[in-house]
């Protein structure tokens, strides 16, 4: 036999001796708790619930899910958030499906054994760690792979070009920037692309553009 349960705006399948997690419910591990909002048992479908129909349950543990990470960017304009969230939740295992009225049994009480963690939360976890080294590794590609491949010769000082500080000199440099003339010789699409990946707006690179044409 097997029952169709509604608890904390969600529906579960449940049948004896099942053990799930559920959103959280009062109680402590060993009490039985038990929903009344019976959606179906087994062929019979309830309009909305099956009269008369219950489910006992005894809870195991109360535990929370793992931790979901957000994370919120603003390009350019110097902010950052991240927040975490731990989802309550409550490990229970099914004990009678009860119907007609029935009430549960005394013997239904009995203590339950501690529910084993699934082997999705090992994946979980090597899922988290590849996340965390994600950024990493996308980090030293940037590094090892610039915009622009660098000309051969002496490179310019760009600082010259007025908008251009040692420092934004030195982010240039990194990229493949090192002359006048690549400067000046920016497509429009070499300005989007840097517009994206560097800290310069389109407007500063476009205005650099006009300068260095005026400087060779």
């Amino acid at each position: 036999m097997f029952a169709v349960i509604k608890t904390g705006g969600k529906q579960y399948r449940v049948a004896a001796e099942d053990v799930l997690k559920i959103e959280k419910v009062a109680g402590e591990a060993g009490d039985v708790v038990e929903f009344g909002d019976v959606l179906a048992v087994d062929s019979t479908i309830g309009a909305p619930l099956v009269t008369g129909a219950m489910v006992t349950a005894a809870i195991v543990e109360q535990g929370r899910a793992r931790k979901v990470v957000s994370f919120k960017k603003r390009r350019r304009q110097n902010s950052q958030r991240t927040k975490g969230h731990r989802q309550h939740l409550t490990t229970v295992q099914i004990l009678e499906i009860l119907t007609d009225g029935a009430k549960p049994s005394k013997k239904a009480a009995k203590p339950v054994a501690k529910a084993e963690k699934p082997a999705e939360d090992k994946k979980a976890a090597a899922a988290k760690a590849a996340s965390k080294a994600a950024p990493k590794q996308e980090a030293a590609a940037s590094t090892a792979a610039p915009l622009f491949t660098a000309p051969a010769g002496e490179a310019d000082d760009l600082t010259k070009i007025k908008g251009i500080g040692p420092v934004a000199k030195g982010q240039l440099y990194a990229q493949g920037i090192t002359t006048f003339a690549q400067v000046a010789a920016l497509s429009d699409a070499d300005v989007v692309r840097i517009d994206e990946n560097m800290p310069f707006s389109a407007e500063q690179i476009s205005d650099w553009r006009k300068q260095a044409k005026a400087m060779k």
